[in-house]
């Protein structure tokens, strides 16, 4: 199996050698390690005197299994590919640390979305592993109610497309992709913002093509059936009680997947021995589901400062 990361920094250890200043950023469904590059998020955390700045943090950007440049469907399986869950997701994660880049103990983990999900599961089976969490959109739950079915809509789209010939297709399911394009527009959208920003009819359709144009243009049919699956058993709610480390879990008020309302966020933070929950309000600053790779992203991490510390360091190169 290849596991594709990116690294920023130099790794530090203390007497013992245990590696004080890694932070593990954790993308979402789809999505890959490059996402984090992107101005709005490497611009206002990694930089000089920014709170991950790469001159003190290891930051280490991982493309998990099924996604980016790692192993996944398209490279020639298909859909004979293992259907892999996001327990596997996890321990390729940790053996990557471990085994590929000698990091035996991250500083934090920051993970949005699958990421964020991922964070409540590192957590808990790895509860020595890291100093601090910060999951960020996402709910500490099975997946069920509306959050499912989009998803199941994703699946069902793209499996009952003739074309998609049992993931032994020559060209892309265009039906079932595109359906599967509106429904990643309507989930990761923002109600307040996208009323503002398209405020007519022509306007709605004209960025829903160009949005659909763009997945499809960069989507595989059976990666993106994969990735969409793999959180079919995911449950952490039953060990939240295991995470003894600081917890800062942000969502916000927007998100059409994790909507305020359920108030899941509020209960189960309570199980949580050092956790603490934030919900984000509406504003014309908040971008739905999207908020957490958005402009937010600076102000929210502000709040884990305290709790994560400094790592006293020297100007170190990237890489």
């Amino acid at each position: 199996m290849r596991m594709h990361y990116a690294t920023f920094g130099t790794p530090m250890r203390d007497a013992k050698g245990r590696v004080t200043n890694a932070v593990l950023i954790l993308h979402g469904t789809s999505g890959s390690g490059e996402q984090f590059l992107a101005p709005q998020f490497a611009g206002v955390l990694f930089g000089p005197g920014q709170l991950l700045d790469i001159a003190r943090y290891y930051v280490i950007l991982v493309d998990d299994i099924g996604h980016g440049k790692s192993s996944k469907p398209s490279d020639g399986m298909h859909a004979h590919f293992p259907q892999y869950g996001y327990d596997d997701m996890i321990r390729s994660q940790h053996e990557l640390l471990e085994k590929g880049l000698g990091v035996n103990h991250l500083r934090l983990i920051l993970g949005t979305s699958m990421g964020c999900m991922h964070s409540w599961m590192w957590g808990e089976s790895y509860p020595d592993f890291m100093d601090a969490l910060m999951p960020l959109a996402c709910q500490p739950v099975p997946i069920a109610g509306p959050n499912r079915i989009w998803r199941k809509m994703v699946m069902d789209a793209i499996r009952n497309d003739p074309d998609w010939k049992n993931g032994e297709y020559n060209s892309e399911p265009r039906a079932g992709m595109v359906t599967a394009a509106d429904m990643f527009f309507i989930a990761s959208g923002a109600p307040l913002k996208m009323q503002k920003t398209l405020p007519t009819r022509d306007a709605a359709d004209a960025a829903d093509a160009e949005y659909v144009k763009n997945f499809v243009a960069s989507h595989d049919a059976n990666d993106l059936l994969y990735a969409v699956n793999a959180s079919r058993d995911y449950d952490p709610s039953s060990q939240l009680e295991k995470i003894n480390v600081p917890v800062m879990f942000v969502n916000t008020a927007d998100d059409f997947i994790n909507p305020p309302e359920l108030e899941i966020a509020e209960r189960e933070i309570n199980q949580v021995k050092r956790g603490r929950f934030v919900l984000i309000p509406i504003s014309d600053q908040t971008y739905g589901h999207g908020t957490h790779v958005g402009c937010c992203v600076a102000a929210v991490s502000q709040r884990i400062a305290t709790r994560v510390g400094k790592v006293d360091g020297r100007n170190l190169p990237a890489r």
